[in-house]
């Protein structure tokens, strides 16, 4: 019975996840979610008894985590924190463009839509953030960058792949990714 209430919640987490990413946090209702997960309504209350917000902590909290291992997996095969961004930077945008721009970053539309009203969600999408900042500091500094140079570093690079993202998805266009995936590129090199 574990087993079919863990597959349960795992689609619920998962349809949260497509339309929280694609319509936002507002423009997403329970009902699809439940549809598109093929729930009935009382499993969606009995994992989330704290209802939409705590559905869609747990979609941003699995969308934090599948970007972890994605860094983690470059980490393990990247020579360096340059080859880490920009792998990075690629898988991001391969998504996107998969999703047919309907994707960007698993955390930026959650973000955006309620970072002034929504405590909680707000605080748990700037810990995604500051968890992926603190992992290409690590790069960075294993690549030779100070302390606070990698920081600064890390806060930059993180700050351009999401406005990259923003731009690429409202464009309809890789092409910003590119460009900034260049600029990324010459930054760690200097």
């Amino acid at each position: 019975m574990a087993v079919k209430g863990d597959e349960t919640r795992a689609r619920l987490v998962g349809a949260a996840r497509t339309l929280v990413e694609a319509k936002g946090y507002h423009g997403t209702g329970l009902n699809e979610v439940l549809a598109l997960a093929d729930a009935p309504r009382g499993s969606l209350y009995h994992h989330f008894p704290g209802g939409k917000d705590q559905l869609v902590g747990a979609a941003i909290t699995a969308a934090g985590r599948e970007v972890d291992d994605v860094v983690a997996d470059l980490v393990a095969g990247t020579p360096t924190s340059k080859d880490l961004v920009l792998g990075l930077l690629d898988a991001l945008a391969d998504r996107m463009v998969a999703a047919d721009f309907t994707k960007g970053c698993p955390v930026a539309t959650v973000a955006l839509e309620v970072a002034a009203t929504n405590d909680d969600l707000q605080a748990l999408c700037g810990g995604v953030y500051a968890g992926w900042q603190r992992a290409l500091a690590d790069a960075l500094r294993v690549d030779g960058h100070g302390s606070a140079e990698a920081d600064d570093l890390a806060a930059t690079v993180l700050a351009l792949v999401e406005g990259a993202l923003v731009l690429a998805r409202a464009g309809r266009s890789r092409v910003p990714v590119e460009q900034v995936g260049r600029r990324i590129a010459r930054l760690l090199d200097a």
